[in-house]
């Protein structure tokens, strides 16, 4: 069976997500650790006379009620805001704050207990029966139950998801009965089954190593969306429409001025407990005039998806109102490489069949590739652009996981010298006298390097970049920028002259699993790459038994990325540290590594 994908336009560059749910999904986590709480005050408040007003007039130091939090973005969502269907990290600020899942994780990235506050799983991980919390509502006052549940995976899993812009199949796709379900075999799904209106059942066809992962996917209401087709989902109003979309998280989206800002009003009866916010206000404002905002008060934080730029690091720790917190980015920047191209058929129709694609010959030699990754200089890049506040990185698995194997994979360190000798064996020379190599064949080779506008750092490496393939003689057509939405579109459909392009990942953090990105028919597999021996080692890394055993899945995955960075997919540029800006108003903040919006219930404001 062949995959389909209409992309839903614009989805995150810089931290484009999993949603895949490689960012996304995961970023719906948030922890329930009691050391999140603010400390409470040893000091009282003096009136005029001495006395203490403790009940009326609350210390500075402890939660409390009310107050109003802006943030900021530098772009806008593009507008879908629906768990099974988002794709961009600025979507995720709006759900990160309305939606949430059955489990969540904490800062060592175990699982906790969320909407269900306990399971159980059978001795052969094929069956995983999860409790869920009572007298849990919707913003609209309806009771959240295990039909809930059921309907959200059985969306997941329905005929048409896929075409619709669907990426998030691996949730469901090695459930019980899927195949039969999703080819429309049958109309019941047996994979999820709500034993009662609190207790829910899923079903594996074998035993699943990613079990926990799997069930903690984001849950959207079945009242809502009961009599909706799946393909009319993404344009659905409860999908769209601020004062629509309907979660159980701590806040409800209840106005939008498109592209301006988005606000978020406290959702009372919060299963966790009311939050001490009234508000939060998403603001759409440029890179340029976001740190003056901050400075001035008139904005209260500036975290993911971008954050501070490292060049204003010290500008922002210098004011005494803002806190900066720094961790590493649970992601990568890369530059990829075109491997194949889709038909035009394909790409129209939303078909991802290997079988039809179409060589890219500028880029298809491994040996080329590997030349190009050679003359980049990524510690410079490091060192000049994000100045420091950065890692390079040569393995795509976030670094805080166990499986990231750095030693496995190919240290492309800039070598010149070394660059132009896989050239030369290659067969690129300058045959024709005018300071360029040319292709085996004599003919002109130019080589394109196509990147989106609306982050800064990228924007400004996109022609180091450009500048450091040319010290090879490779002449380098560096493409005029494309706004988000139509360089995603032209990316996805992939049908076109394309050889390098840029982008980032913000990974899951449930399983270090790279499925959704690197597998040959995967949606976000970008450059349309194929290798068989790649595909197999995913598999095994989560094939049982063996992959009970974590230790074999560290050898697989150790092996996988040996053979990625051989191959090259992808050229790793650099983690980039998240840097966070927060006013000192703002209080119980505690991000988790994969993530800033953490406990949001808990954040509180002294004025």
């Amino acid at each position: 069976m062949f995959k389909r994908f209409n992309v839903k336009l614009a989805f995150l560059i810089f931290i484009l997500l999993l949603g895949i749910t490689l960012a996304a999904c995961n970023s719906d986590t948030t922890s329930d650790d009691p050391s999140n709480d603010p400390e409470e005050s040893t000091e009282n408040n003096e009136t005029e006379n001495n006395e203490t007003e403790e009940e009326e007039e609350p210390a500075n130091d402890e939660p409390q009620m009310g107050g109003d939090l802006v943030g900021a973005m530098d772009t806008a969502p593009a507008g879908v805001f629906n768990p099974i269907f988002y794709e961009e990290a600025y979507e995720a600020n709006i759900l990160d704050f309305t939606h949430e899942g059955l489990l969540s994780q904490n800062e060592n990235l175990e699982f906790e207990p969320n909407l269900a506050h306990d399971w159980e799983i059978n001795d052969d991980n094929t069956e995983i029966t999860l409790f869920l919390e009572e007298g849990v509502t919707w913003h609209d006052g309806e009771e959240f139950t295990a039909d809930d549940v059921v309907f959200t995976y059985k969306s997941i899993a329905s005929p048409g998801y896929i075409e619709a812009g669907g990426v998030r199949t691996e949730y469901v796709d090695k459930l019980v009965g899927y195949e039969e379900f999703v080819n429309g075999e049958t109309d019941e799904f047996e994979g999820v089954v709500a034993e009662d209106d609190y207790t829910v059942t899923f079903k594996f066809a074998q035993p699943n190593v990613t079990i926990l992962k799997d069930v903690a996917f984001s849950i959207i209401p079945e009242h809502v969306f009961a009599d909706v087709p799946v393909a009319e989902m993404p344009e659905h109003p409860a999908t769209l429409n601020a004062g629509e979309v309907i979660g159980t998280g701590p806040f409800a989206f209840t106005e939008m001025l498109e592209r301006e800002q988005y606000v978020l009003e406290k959702h009372a009866d919060y299963w966790k407990g009311e939050p001490y916010l009234d508000s939060v206000t998403w603001r759409i404002v440029d890179q340029s005039v976001i740190l003056g905002l901050l400075e001035s008060g008139e904005i209260d934080f500036i975290a993911d998806p971008n954050g501070v730029p490292a060049a204003d690091y010290e500008t922002v720790a210098a004011q005494d109102h803002i806190e900066i917190i720094e961790q590493p980015d649970f992601g990568y920047q890369l530059m990829g490489f075109i491997h194949n191209h889709r038909t035009t058929e394909d790409a129209e129709s939303g078909e991802i069949n290997p079988d039809n694609w179409v060589a890219n010959e500028d880029m298809s030699d491994q040996l080329v590739r590997q030349a190009i990754a050679y003359t980049i200089d990524r510690q410079a890049i490091v060192d000049e652009l994000l100045l420091g506040h950065g890692s390079v990185i040569n393995a795509p698995i976030a670094q805080q996981f166990w499986a990231y194997d750095d030693s496995a994979a190919t240290d492309y360190s800039a070598d010149l010298d070394k660059a132009n000798e896989l050239l030369d064996e290659a067969g690129y020379v300058d045959a024709d006298g005018d300071g360029f190599r040319d292709t085996p064949d004599g003919e002109e080779w130019i080589v394109n390097l196509n990147y989106p506008t609306g982050n800064q750092l990228r924007e400004r490496s996109a022609p180091i970049l450009q500048q450091m393939i040319e010290q090879a003689d490779i002449q380098v057509d560096l493409r005029q920028p494309k706004e988000m939405t139509a360089y995603v579109e032209d990316l996805t459909n992939n049908t076109e002259d394309w050889d390098l392009y840029l982008i980032g990942w913000s990974l899951g953090s449930g399983d270090p699993d790279p499925s959704g990105l690197w597998r040959t028919q995967d949606a976000y597999n970008f450059g349309r790459w194929k290798n068989e021996e790649s595909d197999q080692l995913i598999a095994d890394a989560l094939t049982p038994p063996d992959a009970f055993d974590q230790s074999y899945r560290e050898e697989v995955y150790s092996e996988w990325q040996g053979v990625f960075s051989e191959d090259l997919p992808a050229l790793l540029l650099y983690a980039q540290n998240k840097i966070y800006g927060i006013n000192e108003r703002l209080n119980g903040v505690a991000p988790m590594p994969y993530g800033f919006n953490n406990d949001p219930h808990l954040w509180w404001v002294s004025e």
